[in-house]
């Protein structure tokens, strides 16, 4: 019986120390992850977060090095370059993710690519021309606005709407995916048999400011809804004027399916007053606590977003998707491999997508992949749209 006993003292000690070995053993490759700072885009710093507490920070043992890019990016590009390419200089660095791959990031792609062709170099939420991200990045992700332009109003359709409200103003419709959006809109609302109207508001960067754009929806929408009536939805493409935006669909009974960048944070928490700050990362607990300020405020069945942040989300599935690419167990442009990295992070949630289809060149880009998450009502769920089929027409209008 002693025997035994310190037989079996010895194999816990051995297989501990196994364990501990194990833990200790530095890992076989890192992962680079360039975010934004807080007060730029706190999405995207949080799922940076997120991969640290799971997979461990570089100077503690783990896999993650996270870096920030200046706030000031515009005037400080070659700050954002060197902050990029810096990561390379680690022997162990196999990916390097930026989101949002702000302007400069083509350019420290390229300079990655020149020290270290190894290296797989993502970009998330692509400020840079798709054909031009993708001359050096790998692989490349943006929001699908074009797919979504028909997905909307689908969406409304089956909420009730009978009429689309589209809201923006002259330099967002010079935009060529924007105005692209607009014009499918705008087709689909005729062919499933909806009013479509566009309404004109302030630009926020002119001289009213964001406060005067702010105000002036404010002061709008009422007269709109009087105008159009209850069963209209309404869209704008502005963040800034999607808090008030919000604020008066649900005071005037209106529709609202989704902001232009969903997320429970995107204009709801300022709409209804909710504080997060307990919640912050934590999407499932912030979607309950949007979704009761939602239904109290009379927007039950009426008012909907993606139930996770597309920023944090994409984070969080490039990383991932880098890291199963390196280990073999995923393919680069294997759009299922892709998919299941989201679902990883977004449990209940479903996304679609599809290769970046290039108008002037008539061809399809697989290093640019444009993604959409399934829409959830409040008080309704889930609207099942990454299971609608897009019919092929409206991904070819200019």
């Amino acid at each position: 019986m002693r025997r035994t006993a310190a037989i079996a003292f010895f194999a816990l000690i051995a297989a501990a120390l196994m364990a501990t070995a194990a833990f200790a053993a530095k890992p076989e490759f890192h992962i680079g992850v360039a975010t934004l700072t807080v007060s730029q885009a706190e999405d995207t710093y949080r799922g940076a977060e997120r991969l640290i507490k799971e997979y461990g920070d570089v100077d503690r043992g783990g896999i993650i090095k996270h870096v920030t890019m200046p706030d000031n990016f515009m005037s400080e590009m070659e700050t954002t370059i060197s902050q990029i390419v810096g990561l390379a200089d680690d022997p162990l660095m196999k990916v390097i993710v930026v989101d949002d791959a702000i302007p400069g990031t083509t350019e420290a792609f390229r300079r990655v690519k020149e020290k270290r062709k190894d290296i797989l170099c993502f970009a998330g939420e692509a400020q840079e021309d798709p054909n031009v991200i993708t001359s050096t990045a790998d692989f490349a992700i943006g929001v699908d606005t074009i797919m979504r332009g028909y997905l909307i109003i689908n969406t409304a359709k089956k909420l009730g709407a009978k009429t689309f409200v589209h809201i923006s103003f002259p330099r967002h419709m010079s935009y060529e995916l924007l105005s692209r959006r607009r014009a499918i809109m705008e087709q689909a609302c005729k062919d499933l048999g909806l009013k479509f109207a566009f309404e004109t508001a302030p630009d926020p960067t002119s001289d009213v400011g964001v406060a005067g754009a702010q105000q002036f929806i404010l002061e709008k929408v009422p007269a709109w809804v009087e105008k159009y009536g209850k069963e209209t939805a309404f869209f704008c493409t502005n963040d800034a004027q999607t808090e008030p935006l919000l604020k008066q669909v649900a005071k005037c009974g209106a529709l609202f399916v989704e902001p232009d960048l969903p997320s429970p944070l995107m204009g709801y928490p300022g709409a209804f007053g909710i504080d997060l700050k307990n919640e912050a990362g934590n999407w499932p607990a912030i979607m309950k606590k949007v979704e009761k300020a939602v239904i109290d405020a009379g927007g039950k069945g009426r008012m909907g977003t993606w139930p996770y942040s597309y920023g944090w989300s994409t984070v969080c599935a490039l990383a991932e998707y880098g890291k199963r690419i390196t280990e073999g167990k995923a393919k680069l442009y294997n759009t299922k491999d892709l998919w299941a990295c989201y679902d990883k992070y977004t449990p209940g949630a479903a996304w679609n997508g599809a290769p970046y289809f290039d108008m002037a060149r008539q061809m399809k880009i697989k290093k640019f992949v444009l993604v959409y998450e399934d829409t959830y009502v409040f008080g309704r769920g889930y609207m099942k749209v990454t299971d609608v089929d897009v019919p092929e027409k409206y991904l070819k209008i200019k």
